[in-house]
C-alpha cells in the first residue's frame, strides 16, 4: 500500500489479465524500495507504532526511495538488465 498505492488484492483486480502479481510487474527500483519498506514496517511494529502512523511513515520513505532511485544512474543499468 504505501509504494504502490493499492492492496495486492485491488491490483489483482484491475490487471486479472496479467500473470503473477504485483512484485512481478515492479520495476527493480521499486522492487528495491519494496524490500527496505518491509524491513522498516518490521522494526515499526516491533517498536509499537500504530497502523495509520506506519502507513504514513512508510508512504513518506517509498517517495524518498523512489526519487533517489529512480535518478540513479546505476538503477537504471540494472532495469535495462
Amino acid at each position: 500500500m504505501a509504494l504502490f498505492g493499492i492492496t495486492a488484492k485491488q491490483w489483482r483486480e484491475a490487471n486479472s489479465e496479467k500473470k503473477g502479481n504485483i512484485r512481478d510487474q515492479a520495476t527493480a527500483s521499486q522492487l528495491v524500495c519494496l524490500a527496505n519498506l518491509e524491513n522498516l514496517n518490521a522494526l515499526f511494529i516491533k517498536e509499537g507504532v500504530e497502523q495509520q502512523k506506519r502507513l504514513a511513515k512508510l508512504n513518506r520513505i517509498a517517495i524518498e526511495q523512489m526519487k533517489l532511485l529512480t535518478n540513479d544512474n546505476r538503477t537504471k543499468q540494472l532495469e535495462k538488465g
